[in-house]
């Protein structure tokens, strides 16, 4: 069920900003936790879902599939419930899909150059998102028949439905992304024919 929005509120004034996160340097990819808490209970969503975005370009996977060390290392912890953290991000980014606030981002200028990925799970697509929105021309190659990888066939519907994958996969096509499904390298997809097609 999705949490009141008071009580996400609530949770993020909770937050006591400590002088040396340990919620921060405890999450995996650095999430910049203290700050996006304060937004929250200031009632500045927009604001918190930019912040968020700034180190985790996919923060509604995270939300529903991350273990939360950031809970485990918040310093409240010690002798109260940890902040709820990982609520805490679900709200914002559900909030900011919503609200039509996520929308692709295309790049000004395009460099010319050509990137091949490999993969589509979440480091792949984390990575071809950064490097098509730095301005390259990016192909993503996925041996299955859909994008997600591991978040599509790895994942169970009830820890996280695959529409949150389809919608970004949809922006980053939008953004200028090339998806290339079946496309199995070093089988289907020859070594030789990415060097041909990528190689400047």
């Amino acid at each position: 069920l999705d949490f009141p929005e008071q009580k996400v509120r609530d949770q993020g004034a909770r937050c006591m900003d400590c002088g040396i996160p340990f919620c921060q340097t405890g999450c995996p990819v650095n999430n910049i936790i203290p700050d996006w808490n304060d937004l929250v209970y200031r009632n500045r969503w927009k604001e918190a879902v930019r912040v968020l975005h700034s180190t985790n370009n996919f923060p509604e996977f995270t939300g529903r599939i991350c273990p939360a060390p950031c809970e485990a290392a918040c310093v409240l912890g010690i002798n109260e419930p940890p902040v709820t953290i990982k609520v805490i991000e679900r709200s914002i980014v559900d909030r900011a899909w919503n609200e039509g606030w996520i929308v692709p981002e295309p790049p000004e200028k395009r460099t010319g150059k050509k990137v091949a990925v490999v993969g589509s799970g979440p480091a792949g697509m984390a990575a071809a998102q950064q490097l098509n929105r730095a301005g390259h021309w990016v192909t993503v190659f996925e041996k299955a028949d859909r994008a997600g990888g591991l978040l599509r066939y790895g994942i169970p519907d009830f820890k996280m439905e695959k529409h949150h994958v389809d919608r970004r996969v949809q922006q980053m096509e939008a953004e200028g992304v090339a998806f290339r499904t079946n496309a199995h390298v070093g089988a289907n997809v020859s070594i030789e024919d990415l060097r041909n097609d990528f190689d400047a």
